[in-house]
């Protein structure tokens, strides 16, 4: 390799003045007189650091992050939440960041059974009381489950409500940090279910009956239904995305709850649909993750 020579700061100087001199004559005419300095730009703001370590966690959402199911047949179990439960067996989010005893202090679940995305900016605003440093956010799987296809939230205002909800909590608290968990793959989770004589017995009650009803069927239009509903989840997971994206402390899970694979063991033995105390467990180790790494 050949040495460099050494170019004496000088010489340096002046080549950098004639070249500096000859293109602000380019720019403006030979005639015309050198454009007047500009004031230097300001410098970005950095990017804020992402805190692992947040001091208090607070959930909202729907069903899932209630425990709905996992301990007894219809009924919240709010204590095997993956976000802010207390049993050991699920070692939840608020538990793993906090410890047991600071999060039986600091931790809120403002989460409702059966609430869809157009609910979760008024679960906001009730926890933007506690001041939290984590906000932990799931729901939109109640957009899709609905009575139809037809009745299904549309993606223009699935993300209308979603913004909505960032609003609200950004309003209040402009520096607190968003974890959000993708919406679950409601296909493979009839799959799994599809399996179990009790289960499919429980879901004629009116679990998610867009995707549920008729669970053996296997007809042209029961397959289409189905795949509705899955390209409705699937844009609602990118509409998640990219609202998260525009927010410098939000961090998306990046289709982890919807990539996982539910089975046998990590469904509700009351309802074969709902996560069971293992299943909470699991999602408690995706939300860890994304918001640990």
């Amino acid at each position: 390799m050949q040495k460099r020579r050494h170019v004496p700061r000088a010489v340096l100087a002046l080549v950098t003045t004639a070249v500096v001199g000859v293109a602000g004559c380019d720019a403006v005419g030979g005639d015309s007189p050198a454009p007047s300095r500009t004031e230097a730009r300001p410098s970005p703001k950095p990017t804020p650091t992402w805190d692992r370590s947040p001091a208090s966690v607070v959930a909202v959402g729907d069903s899932i992050t209630r425990g709905f199911d996992a301990c007894t047949v219809l009924s919240d179990c709010p204590e095997v939440s993956w976000a802010t439960g207390s049993s050991p067996e699920v070692d939840s989010l608020a538990v793993r960041l906090l410890g047991k005893a600071k999060a039986a202090e600091h931790s809120w679940n403002y989460a409702v059974t059966g609430a869809r995305m157009a609910d979760v900016p008024g679960q906001l605003a009730q926890a933007v009381t506690r001041r939290p440093e984590l906000v932990a956010v799931m729901a939109g799987a109640n957009d899709a489950c609905r009575a139809s296809t037809d009745e299904m939230t549309s993606v223009a205002d699935f993300r209308a409500q979603f913004e909505d909800a960032m609003g609200t909590l950004r309003d209040a608290l402009p520096k607190t940090q968003v974890f959000v968990a993708s919406v679950p793959n409601l296909k493979r989770l009839w799959e799994q279910g599809r399996t179990n004589p009790l289960g499919k017995q429980v879901w004629k009650l009116g679990i998610c009956p867009s995707m549920l009803s008729d669970p053996d069927s296997l007809t042209t239009q029961s397959n289409q239904r189905r795949d509705t509903v899955q390209d409705r989840v699937e844009a609602y997971n990118e509409v998640l995305e990219e609202v998260c994206k525009k927010d410098r402390r939000c961090r998306f899970d990046d289709g982890a709850v919807y990539d996982f694979r539910f089975g046998t063991d990590q469904l509700s033995q009351w309802d074969w649909f709902h996560p069971s105390v293992n299943g909470q467990a699991r999602l408690a180790e995706i939300a860890y993750r994304t918001v640990t790494n």
